[in-house]
């Protein structure tokens, strides 16, 4: 028998290695296998719900790292609720409908769109969504991520269709859908109006001009050779003039240059004197701005008036005070226009080109439109001034291209019949947990206009509006839910199949339609309508689920998004939100905080790092980061990750391969029986557990993550399972001390892994799979309780001066390791003196007999502090000298002892690893002696 045997390891090495990738795709498909999301779903039947409710990622391409962070972070949320006493299921949705899956289907895959009919195009573009779902639905399935994947929610679904319909038919009967001819984003590129939501902002390089129009009628206030002035950004829109807007308080002057009389604000005459290059000028008038109320101006190059007109929106920001209107191509705009019976001229087709109405424009691009005016303006006399300027404009947020304001007839909900009530209950119905998010969809709906709910398209859930004969349009609850109905049978694209008469209530007849004939809407809802109404579509119509939510998680943008067009649909129809909590996100960004993009080469995949690194990289990558802002991502970051991955995979597999000879029904210590070091111990693993379960309720995982990474480096690492190594690999197997910090080693297992499991899901499964004493799989263990830690701090109070002294003996080691004359290599050749007051050493040694092993020294004693040496090194009040440690290394336990090498049957041993060997390994010296 050697040596070496005599080491009661009891050491089991198992595979808790890397190869991560391979591992997790065998075990995801063990816990498909075994319908392990169903058993956690049956484990927690009867407990309270916790519901998170899924926004829709969009149907079309490869997932992002924006998408793993939701996800992910979804998730722990979901495992968390279902380990610490909630049943919480998880319905993961799509949005499947709308332009972007029309134009993959044309520019990706080369469909042409004019040889197929309605109804074939929409089956098209439907097995498309299909094929992107299940796509999407493998990458987040293999993130870990847990749900019911086998019965996800889609929005082209026709329950869910016929329950979206019926939210419209509530918000009809109402009174709040409307059809309106007003100004909406519209997107030329996808010849479409636009929702608010669906528009972003870029910075773009435009014209910038005064535009001089001559009085026509005066009414005695101006002369009539006075010229009014104007400024713009958007010559093209000056086709649709019809008048201009003045501030009725604000003082405007006359002034003469280059022997004509213009009229501007008194406050920007100087800013527009310098604009327009005027080498001198005399003011001759002033004017309220009230004065010129319904004079009228001659159009500069069209034979029309231009009425002026008063409003509250004119500002002095810039310009010159009096504001070029064209009802159809502005909502201030639009607004004064109705208020003085303007038409709302709006001269553009689909596509953005001139339609007749622009006389010399015809057929033109709106922004080739901005050329042609300036030479007409400059042939006429009426251009004062141009040049460039640099602003943020809207754009599409699909194709990127600028939108413009356009007025076509369009359905409306009406924002302004139940403002208030939205406004009111999101400040009294709704926990915001990002400290901004109440204050930005507050502020969101307060200023919005009325919601654009149709689309000029063909994906997507048609409005479900009729037309008499009269062109009276017809919203009844009858005919929406005679729709809805259908829809939920047949699916929507019985709409495109069916004449009117056959979608409509069998022997339905209106007033305004005396011949029995009809029409219907062709026009689609806007998919936010689709997404928004998921509250209906899904909360109220699965089993599982309840209405509202306790929560919905989604990016910063969907305050103008989802967040919001839910919100509204919801308070439409139920009085309330559909969620009790809002979490959001920030955007994931490139390591030096720059957006992700193909052309710059800096994208990151999460299928590349799952294939290269492993899920729980990422998982472990999404604790890491504070999401509530911008986050960042690279491949030096989870290089980072990595290695702190590699950190608690080691330790915790330290720890299983130190108990696996134990039997936790047997062998396990009480805690009161404990040495105080173990107390220690616990208690602190005991305050780390109240501060994760409590970062769990806050989501806050950055601080999970960071706690338990302090306490595995320096509570586990660096102090208990160092010296364990002293204890567990050198004590008999059964002894006292060794069974203790097992004790200790396997609470903290037991605990710690189930802790672990929402973000490192895999690792912790197999590290479960291996803990002595417990059956099944983690995800169906419960989550350790918060317990009362008065006592557990108070412990760790008592320790904090062994931790005083353990720095300096440290720093003191460092030093002699650096010491020439006698070079210490290792702790362990040395010996260590302290000088300490007396009530100091007293303490110390009340919390061990065995100071030199919790300081992995070979001898530690202690002096009064009176007796310093001059070469001693002192912090505060401890003093601490290093010496190398007297005697010989033992062959067992590697400590320097001085009777190493006179004890005459085992002169290779301490007294310490003799006795041991003699009690447990008598065989050693029978053979020793043979």
């Amino acid at each position: 028998m050697k040596l070496k045997d005599t080491l009661n390891l009891g050491q089991t090495d198992f595979a808790m290695r890397a190869n991560l990738p391979t591992k997790e795709a065998t075990m995801q498909a063990e816990w498909e296998a075994a319908d392990l999301y169903n058993k956690i779903q049956e484990k927690n039947a009867g407990r309270p719900t916790y519901i998170l409710h899924d926004g829709p990622p969009y149907a079309n391409g490869a997932l992002h790292m924006g998408h793993a962070l939701n996800k992910v972070t979804k998730d722990f949320i979901v495992r968390y609720k279902s380990m610490a006493g909630f049943r919480s299921p998880y319905v993961p949705g799509w949005d499947t409908h709308g332009l972007p899956i029309e134009s993959a289907l044309t520019k990706n895959e080369g469909v042409d769109r004019k040889q197929f009919s309605t109804v074939e195009f929409r089956r098209m573009c439907e097995e498309y969504a299909l094929r992107q779902v299940d796509g999407q639905k493998t990458s987040f399935k293999r993130l870990g991520v847990t749900g019911e994947w086998d019965n996800p929610y889609l929005t082209l679904k026709p329950e869910y269709e016929a329950a979206q319909i019926r939210v419209f038919g509530q918000m009809a009967e109402k009174g709040y859908i409307y059809k309106g001819l007003k100004p909406i984003y519209w997107s030329p590129s996808s010849e479409s109006s636009l929702a608010e939501a669906e528009v972003e902002y870029h910075d773009i390089t435009s014209p910038s001009i005064y535009v001089a129009f001559k009085v026509k009628d005066g009414k005695d206030v101006v002369p009539n050779n006075v010229e009014f002035i104007i400024w713009t950004t958007t010559p093209w829109t000056l086709a649709a003039n019809l008048g201009i807007s003045v501030d009725p308080n604000a003082k405007y002057v006359e002034v003469v240059a280059n022997d004509r009389h213009f009229i501007v604000a008194a406050d920007l005459l100087a800013n527009v004197a310098k604009d327009v290059e005027w080498e001198s000028y005399e003011v001759v008038n002033e004017y309220q701005g009230a004065q010129f109320d319904r004079l009228t101006a001659q159009h500069p190059f069209y034979d029309r008036e231009s009425l002026l007109m008063v409003g509250d929106h004119v500002t002095m920001d810039t310009g010159t005070g009096l504001v070029h209107t064209a009802p159809g191509h502005g909502e201030d705009d639009y607004l004064i226009g109705l208020q003085y019976g303007l038409d709302i001229l709006s001269p553009l087709d689909n596509r953005g080109h001139f339609t007749s109405e622009a006389p010399g424009l015809e057929g033109m691009f709106y922004l080739k439109g901005n050329k042609v005016i300036i030479e007409m303006l400059i042939n006429s006399g009426h251009l004062l001034a141009q040049g460039k300027i640099k602003h943020s404009y809207p754009h599409d947020w699909r194709t990127k291209q600028p939108v413009i304001y356009r007025a076509t007839p369009q359905w409306f909900a009406s924002i302004d019949k139940f403002r208030k009530e939205l406004l009111e209950s999101v400040e009294n119905d709704v926990e915001w947990f990002h400290p901004s998010g109440e204050r930005r969809i507050y502020n969101m709906i307060r200023d919005r206009g009325d919601w654009v709910i149709s689309r000029q398209r063909v994906w997507g859930v048609p409005l479900p509006i009729f037309y008499a004969e009269s062109g009276e349009p017809i919203l009844s609850s009858e005919t929406i839910n005679h729709v809805a109905d259908l829809f939920e049978e047949h699916g929507s694209n019985i709409w495109f199949e069916r004449e009117p008469k056959d979608l409509l209530p069998e022997g339905y007849t209106h007033p305004g339609s005396p011949n029995g004939e009809f029409t219907k809407e062709n026009d689609i809802m806007d998919v936010w309508f689709d997404s928004g109404t998921s509250h209906a579509g899904v909360l109220r119509t699965r089993d599982d689920l309840s209405f509202p939510a306790d929560l919905y998680l989604e990016g910063s943008d969907q305050y103008r998004g989802w967040f919001n067009s839910s919100f509204t649909t919801s308070v439409a129809v139920n009085g309330e939100p559909p969620y009790k909590g809002v979490l959001s996100q920030g955007f994931v960004m490139d390591g030096k905080g720059q957006k992700m993009s193909k052309s710059i080469g800096n994208v990151i995949l999460p299928e590349e790092i799952m294939e290269e690194l492993g899920a729980d990289i990422i998982r472990l990558w999404v604790s890491s980061v504070d999401y509530e802002n911008d986050v960042r991502v690279s491949k030096d970051i989870l290089k980072q990750v990595s290695e702190t991955y590699r950190k608690i995979r080691n330790t915790i597999r330290f720890m299983l391969s130190n108990i696996s000879d134990i039997n936790p029904d047997t062998d396990l210590i009480p805690e009161n029986e404990l040495r105080l070091v173990d107390q220690y111990m616990l208690a602190k693993f005991r305050v780390l557990t109240n501060d994760l379960l409590a970062a769990y309720d806050e989501f806050d995982y950055s601080t999970i993550y960071k706690k338990v990474i302090n306490f595995i480096t320096v509570d586990l690492s660096a102090f208990y399972l160092d010296f364990a190594k002293d204890v567990v690999y050198i004590e008999a197997k059964a002894s006292y001390e060794r069974r203790a910090m097992q004790t200790v080693i396997y609470a903290i297992l037991r605990d710690l892994i189930p802790l672990l499991t929402p973000i490192l899901l895999h690792t912790m499964e197999e590290a479960w799979n291996v803990l002595p004493g417990v059956e099944g799989y983690v995800q169906l263990a419960d989550m350790p309780k918060a317990t009362d830690v008065t006592e557990a701090k108070a412990t760790i109070e008592q320790w904090q001066q062994f931790f005083e002294v353990k720095d300096v003996v440290n720093k003191a080691l460092e030093e002699a390791k650096n010491n020439e004359a006698q070079p210490i290599k290792k702790s362990f050749e040395a010996s260590v003196t302290l000088y300490a007051p007396t009530e100091a050493q007293a303490a110390l040694n009340a919390l061990s007999d065995h100071l030199e092993q919790l300081l992995i020294v070979s001898k530690f004693e202690m002096k009064d502090n009176s007796e310093v040496p001059a070469d001693a090194l002192t912090v505060n009040e401890f003093s601490v000298v290093v010496n190398p440690a007297p005697g010989h290394v033992c062959d067992r336990c590697r400590a320097v002892k001085e009777e190493v090498g006179t004890i005459e049957e085992a002169p290779e041993m301490c007294t310490r690893c003799y006795h041991i060997v003699k009690e447990n390994f008598p065989e050693y010296f029978e053979q020793t002696e043979a």
